[in-house]
């Protein structure tokens, strides 16, 4: 991949697609190619067929996608299911019609097995049953990582696919009916700062263990993988260290200046009791990210405060 070839970045205005979007235009690229929903629905595939019949984009990353946490999953399963599976579909089936050099598809690491062992290696997808609590996503997700495999086999098509845990940075999704944990945290410890609350509520036993990796860190590896990566099997992208949810609550209320206590809620769903990457093929090929936790954290707090007038809520 070189600066003066065209790429097409399928999701720009999203968390993760706007970040290599970044990470590209720092890298001297100047023909990146980008279409927001209203200009081309990812879901029509006549639409995607002439997209890239007309721009013929030598390099595909593909960060288009419907994503939320535990509640959106539950409330949306069919359009989780029905908009991803539409989305990636048409998106890498044109890609190799028209002549696309190389695809680069960001699966998940909560496609995993719930009780995969950890940490979390390439070979265990598919090896058990799956969370429920976002099956619909996972499902999708695992079909688009086998569409990959089936077009490289079939087809030759050089299409590769990340697997990516937790993210969180700019960007992000801070409405409390679909976000993740994370940006749902900042902005909850923010709200009862300004009111004044003495006691926060935070779903779940606050046990489970969690990975985070900032969205720039990925964006990142994920130019590093399309620049470097030609294996058929996904590959892990993670930070290589978990947190308990607890650990997780006390980190962002410090970066917010709550000073208020915190009220676990057991009756609501926990997910996934631990969720670590082994990132040990990613490191071998010579990348590891550079932003701590807490650093990340602090950031995005801070991107939240600053766009806090400009983004759904």
């Amino acid at each position: 991949m070189k600066p003066d070839e065209s790429v097409y970045v399928a999701g720009h205005r999203g968390m993760v697609g706007s970040a290599i979007v970044r990470r590209l235009q720092a890298e001297g690229f100047a023909k990146i190619v980008a279409r927001d929903r209203a200009e081309l629905d990812l879901r029509d595939q006549g639409a995607v067929n002439a997209f890239f019949d007309a721009e013929r984009p030598r390099f595909v990353f593909m960060a288009a996608a419907r994503v939320g946490g535990i509640l959106a999953n539950d409330s949306y399963p069919a359009e989780f299911l029905r908009d991803n599976l539409a989305m990636q579909t048409n998106v890498i089936d044109a890609a190799y019609r028209h002549g696309t050099k190389k695809l680069l598809f960001l699966g998940s690491s909560c496609i995993y097995p719930r009780l995969a062992p950890q940490p979390i290696r390439e070979q265990s997808l598919l090896s058990g049953p799956l969370e429920s609590t976002n099956e619909w996503y996972a499902i999708a997700k695992i079909a688009g990582l086998k569409m990959c495999q089936a077009y490289r086999r079939q087809y030759g098509f050089q299409a590769i696919a990340a697997m990516p845990t937790n993210l969180y940075g700019p960007g992000d999704n801070f409405n409390l009916k679909n976000s993740h944990v994370l940006p749902a945290l900042i902005r909850k410890f923010h709200e009862a700062k300004g009111r004044g609350d003495s006691e926060v509520e935070i779903w779940g036993t606050g046990t489970p263990l969690r990975e985070f990796l900032h969205v720039d860190d990925l964006a990142d590896a994920c130019v590093f993988l399309m620049q470097h990566y030609t294996d058929e099997l996904w590959i892990n992208v993670g930070f290589g260290q978990d947190v308990s949810i607890s650990d997780l609550a006390e980190r962002v209320a410090h970066a917010v200046g709550y000073q208020g206590g915190v009220r676990f809620n057991p009756a609501m769903p926990d997910g996934t009791p631990r969720k670590l990457l082994d990132n040990n093929r990613l490191a071998a090929l010579g990348w590891t990210p550079r932003i701590s936790l807490e650093d990340g954290i602090a950031q995005t707090y801070h991107w939240f405060v600053e766009h806090r007038g400009k983004i759904r809520m």
